[in-house]
């Protein structure tokens, strides 16, 4: 009974056990039937150019299907792996019925649309890699029930909206990476829950506020990267804890304050910290010393001070070091002592320390670097000194920047022997000598840049074997003799040649058609010649094509009607003469096109370019007719026309002479009769106003008269330094030659224009000796305060090595020229009766030693008499000379107009812009017509960056690339611009158009205002 009994117990466990198995395998059957449709919809929504979903289909078992792979054990999907097979299209929401998958991997395609909140079932996700595509939307925030997720990457997206929701509960979470989406909001204190954490990389988004102090709790963290987002605040202290953190990289934020003194005790294992473009302050931490593993240190564009005091001899694995627009350094002969530490790091390879504060000599200790250094970026600093012959030790050295500094000495041929040079920058130095030979060693070579320094000599031929040169640059030296064909054997040169402002002659070789991918050629303000040659047009990729302030000749060839891509065009002050080819209406880009001061003539065009005034500039040429009617041109005559009315003329001129010299001859009596009478009383009052001083006594002050004493030259005499007095008080002697004609006049004028009147700009007067000499001969002399920095020529157009060209700045020139403006506003306005100087110019304007200017010089002045007909005693305008300088007096006085408060604006105005300018009115460039007021107006308003002086254009670069630094950038073009248009409205041709003086001195101390205002 009981076997019976077991017996069925036995068969009725056996089917139980058959019949669940059945129903099992069928269940399994099923589930595997799930994920093969969930495949086959995810398959319809791709686009699939390279077929790799091809084998998904009914005839092979999923699990062998590219990029699917199954659990051994339940034959289900686990894994989905297409990186990188070029597919696009969306991604299914079914893929959330393949619910053992455990794996995602979709990167490197290009999926687009959003990531399917279906992704949010699959709770035994491990890793999901959907990197470099383009999903947009959110991250669904259901994605929080992935509570296994180890792995998140989703980089290089569009993807929106905030992350917190997102990761708090991914506790098991290792590797986070988020970087360039457009993710906002803030991170909240919950991040320090992720305890796990190993990667977290959130750069190149959208969020804000301050990173959270929890972030020292990601205890295994080892790669931080919080760089391009708008972090604010202080970077946490907390992050000192973080022992395990490798790599931090932290730029482009506002992250401010000080970095913390920490980051170098606390965090031993840190191999990269970089921290760049951030409003970071204070001193680098000494405690970086400690970071004995760091190979990569980047803190440039920031706000840090002071002197590097970092130990880097304790680093010897850094090979990344930039500092660079920083306000490191405090200009003194110990700010690189440091490079000699860096000699020990064997693995260097790059150092940046452009646009700081660094001061002394170049360190030669620079040359014992380590050999693998490939870059040396020290540009926009004030280092002294010289270039090390030993440079050469440097052998793979792709890029020297030395820009922008106070280097001396002369570029060493052993430069020649860095055969792996790429770019060379020495512009904005004071080097001079030659352009050495060896420089055609560096056939590597892209870019030159030698300009504003001081180089003398020829462009060397050998320069035409750096067959890689896409840029060279050398303006603004003392460069002579003629371009050597070489150059232009370098097909390569396609984005810069420059060559402007040097002393280069000639003719322009006919090679220059090699150049046919130059960009830009600038060979204005030299001295070639002869006519442009008609290969120029096989450069048709020209866009700037440069040439002014030369002496080309001849006629604009037609064949330039093949530079299409050309957009500005400048043959200003040349002697090109014929008429204005038609051609030039058809250059389809052209933008600007300044013909001005040459010898055209005929007909001007009136299409393309020439049909807006504003963009062409024909001034100078005085035979051309019709164009625009804005241009105010005469219409263009026929010939008969043309002889009546130079037939008129012939008779209507000689009828104003006569009635001229009738009128001035009536002057000059009148005057004559008060000559004498004025002579007297001016001696009287001379000695009334002023103590006399012996002849002895100026001779024993001046070590009679030593030539090492003489300091300056006037129109009447020569000017000595002298010690008066048993006080030995510094003084200036200025000594009249009385055999010089005028001589006697100056002397009294200057007397009598300084006896009553006093200003803190004006120069003063000591005392004055009217005597004889040891050889009984008359001697006059006036002594004024001595004036320690000389006079403004001095600084403008130095003639020795005592100052340096560029060393007033631009708040110094403002300062100066506004109380120059003063001082002239006060002779005319507030003196009784009104005062002339008649002579204004930067050497008569003298700079005590807190650069104060003194106007000096008074000998030309004159007083303004209130009646229409009554002149000073001596007379204020003559028929047979012209009184004051040339270059500085007003166009009238050359025809014997009256001297006048007008011709002081016009003397002010010429003064002005050549102190912005650096160009004497009586430059060479100034000829045919051209004169520095037309110069100026021509730059006004988009051109007035390229006339100004070049080491205010330096100025304006600055340390930095900030926004706001952009701005200022902005405001001082702004301010230049203001300035150089007040000079041309003082040296007006028409007196009647000129300023007056009041309103200069208002309209530039405004232009201060506004200047300070930014810097503050």
């Amino acid at each position: 009974m009981l076997n019976s009994i077991s017996i069925s117990s036995l068969a009725i466990s056996l089917w139980c056990i058959s019949l669940f198995l059945l129903n099992s395998h069928s269940c399994f059957a099923d589930s595997n039937e799930t994920d093969r449709l969930a495949l086959l919809a995810i398959k319809s929504q791709l686009q699939d150019p390279l077929g790799v979903t091809k084998s998904w289909n009914n005839s092979i078992n999923l699990c062998q299907w590219t990029g699917v792979t199954c659990g051994h054990r339940h034959q289900r999907v686990t894994e989905l792996d297409l990186e990188s097979q070029n597919i696009g299209g969306f991604l299914s929401p079914y893929i959330g019925n393949l619910s053992f998958l455990r794996v995602i991997n979709l990167a490197n395609n290009r999926f687009h649309g959003q990531i399917p909140k279906e992704v949010g079932r699959l709770f035994r996700l491990e890793t999901i890699v959907l990197s470099n595509n383009s999903f947009s939307g959110k991250i669904p925030t259901n994605l929080s029930r992935c509570f296994n997720l180890i792995d998140f990457w989703v980089h290089t997206n569009n993807l929106v909206g905030e992350i917190q929701a997102i990761i708090g509960n991914w506790l098991k979470l290792e590797r986070l990476s988020l970087y360039d989406n457009q993710l906002t909001g803030q991170l909240r204190p919950s991040i320090g829950n992720l305890s796990a954490l190993q990667t977290f990389d959130i750069a190149g988004n959208k969020l804000d506020g301050r990173i959270p102090d929890s972030l020292g709790q990601l205890r295994n963290l080892n790669y931080l990267g919080t760089s391009e987002n708008d972090f604010s605040g202080m970077l946490p202290l907390s992050v000192c804890n973080i022992s395990s953190l490798d790599e931090a990289y932290l730029f482009k934020n506002r992250f401010k304050g000080s970095l913390p003194v920490c980051l170098g005790f606390n965090l031993p294992k840190l191999t990269v910290l970089v921290v760049a473009q951030n409003n970071l302050t204070g001193f680098l931490p000494q405690s970086l010393s400690n970071a004995s593993k760091l190979e990569w240190l980047e803190l440039n564009e920031n706000h840090f001070s002071g002197q590097v005091r970092i130990n880097f001899y304790s680093l010897p694995n850094l090979s990344k070091l930039y500092l660079g627009r920083n306000n490191l350094g405090t200009r003194t002969s110990t700010d690189l002592d440091f490079i000699t530490l860096l000699t020990n790091c064997s693995k260097l390879v790059k150092l940046g320390l452009v646009f700081n504060r660094f001061g002394g000599a170049l360190p030669h200790s620079i040359a014992n670097l380590s050999t693998t250094m490939t870059l040396i970026a020290m540009a926009g600093n004030q280092i002294s000194g010289t270039i090390p012959p030993e440079i050469r030790n440097l052998f793979n050295l792709n890029g020297l920047g030395l820009e922008y500094n106070q280097l001396t000495g002369t570029i060493p041929p052993a430069i020649g022997e860095l055969r792996n040079l790429q770019y060379l920058g020495l512009v904005g130095n004071n080097i001079r000598g030659i352009i050495p030979d060896s420089i055609g060693n560096l056939t590597l070579l892209n870019i030159l840049q030698l300009g504003f320094n001081k180089l003398q000599g020829s462009i060397p031929s050998y320069l035409g074997k750096c067959q890689n040169l896409m840029q060279f640059s050398a303006p603004n030296n003392q460069l002579n003799g003629t371009l050597p064909p070489q150059i232009f054997g370098i097909t390569t040169l396609s984005k810069l040649l420059d060559l402007s402002e040097n002393h280069l002659s000639g003719s322009i070789p006919l090679e220059v058609g090699n150049l046919k991918s130059l960009v830009q050629l600038d060979i204005s303000r030299n001295h070639f010649s002869n006519e442009i040659p008609v290969t120029l047009s096989a450069c048709t990729t020209l866009q700037y094509l440069l040439m002014q302030g030369n002496s080309f000749n001849g006629s604009i060839p037609q064949s330039l009607n093949a530079l299409k891509s050309i957009k500005e065009l400048d043959l200003s002050c040349n002697n090109l003469s014929g008429q204005i080819p038609i051609h030039l209406e058809d250059l389809p880009f052209l933008e600007y096109l300044n013909l001005s001061y040459n010898h055209f003539e005929g007909e001007v065009p009136k299409k393309g370019v020439f049909s807006n005034e504003t963009r062409i500039s024909l001034t100078g040429n005085e035979q051309l007719c019709g164009g625009l009617g804005e241009l105010h041109l005469p219409a263009c005559h026929s010939v008969g026309r043309r002889k009546e009315t130079i037939t008129l003329l012939k008779v209507v001129i000689p009828v104003i002479g006569l009635v001229l010299i009738l009128l001035m001859c009536f002057i000059v009596v009148y005057t004559r009769r008060t000559k004498l009478a004025h002579k007297l009383s001016s001696a009287l009052l001379m000695e009334q106003q002023f103590p006399i001083v012996s002849y002895a006594e100026l001779s024993k002050a001046t070590k009679e008269f030593s030539s090492s004493n003489r300091i300056g030259k006037g129109s009447f005499g020569f000017v000595y330094k002298g010690n008066l007095g048993e006080g030995g008080m510094s003084v200036a002697v200025k000594v009249m030659n009385l055999d010089k004609k005028g001589a006697t006049k100056s002397f009294v004028a200057e007397c009598e224009a300084l006896r009553n009147i006093r200003h803190r700009n004006l120069i003063k007067i000591i005392t004055i000796c009217s005597s004889i000499d040891i050889k009984g001969a008359d001697f006059k002399a006036i002594v004024y305060e001595y004036m320690q920095c000389g006079s403004l020529e001095d600084w403008l157009h130095p003639t020795n090595d005592k100052l340096e060209v560029g060393k007033l700045n631009l708040i110094q020139r403002l300062n100066i020229v506004i109380e120059v403006a003063s001082v002239i506003e006060y002779l005319h306005n507030h003196c009784q009766p009104p005062i002339v100087h008649g002579d204004l110019k930067p050497s008569n304007v003298l700079l005590d030693h807190d650069m104060v200017a003194h106007v000096s010089d008074f000998g030309l002045a004159r007083f303004l008499s209130h009646h229409p007909f009554l002149v000073a005693p001596e007379g204020q305008s003559s028929s047979i000379g012209m009184k004051g300088t040339i270059g500085y007096i007003g166009p009238e006085y050359g025809m014997g107009g009256d001297l006048s408060m007008t011709g002081d604006v016009y003397s002010f105005g010429i003064l002005l812009l050549e102190m912005f300018t650096r160009r004497r009115p009586t430059d060479n460039m100034f000829n045919d017509g051209l004169t520095l007021h037309g110069y100026a107006k021509m730059a006004l308003p988009k051109k007035v960056m390229g006339i100004v002086d070049p080491s205010l254009l330096m100025e304006a670069r600055g340390p930095s690339s900030t926004r706001s630094h952009e701005n200022e950038i902005i405001r001082i073009e702004e301010c230049l611009v203001a300035v150089v248009r007040t000079g041309v409205a003082c040296s007006m041709e028409s007196p009647s158009e000129r300023m007056q003086m009041t309103e200069v001195v208002t309209k530039l101390s405004a232009v201060r205002e506004i200047f300070i205002g930014n810097k503050v």
